[in-house]
């Protein structure tokens, strides 16, 4: 029987409608949440039955070195100028030979909050830039 080994979170890239968009050191909100309520039937009293409502996605936060390309700054200053451009954002795993292994797809997103980092003289990291995004849903290919 083949060995099958996780893959590690570290190989991964980001695409912004199906162009590369740079290397970013971190990837966060692959989540999805169905809200519930429970509905108790009368005469039995052993269970509730839970019925499914909303699905919650949270925003997808991407982090990654500042660099000199303004294109992602400038998706967020439209919005902030209600010039609001929904893009769709795939985030790819590859494992250790480079192959795409798993593909989250985040649709109609579109940038609710830019920051970068802050300065300091005596300190010796690098800059980061943090751009969340607002979705429409998750999909996992």
């Amino acid at each position: 029987m083949p060995r099958s080994d996780p893959f590690s979170v570290f190989r991964f890239v980001v695409e912004i409608n199906g162009v590369p968009a740079g290397g970013f050191s971190d990837a966060t909100g692959f989540e999805s949440k169905t809200e519930t309520d429970d509905y108790r039937e009368g005469g039995v009293n052993d269970y509730v039955h839970k019925i499914a409502k909303e699905t919650k996605y949270p925003n997808v936060v991407l982090k990654r070195g500042l660099t000199d390309s303004v294109r992602l700054w400038s998706w967020y200053q439209g919005v902030v100028r209600g010039f609001v451009v929904r893009m769709t954002i795939s985030v790819v795993l590859r494992d250790s030979q480079g192959q795409e292994k798993i593909r989250w797809i985040f649709l109609d997103a579109f940038p609710v909050r830019w920051a970068g980092s802050d300065l300091s003289a005596s300190g010796n990291t690098v800059a980061v830039e943090t751009v969340e995004f607002a979705h429409q849903g998750m999909i996992r290919q």
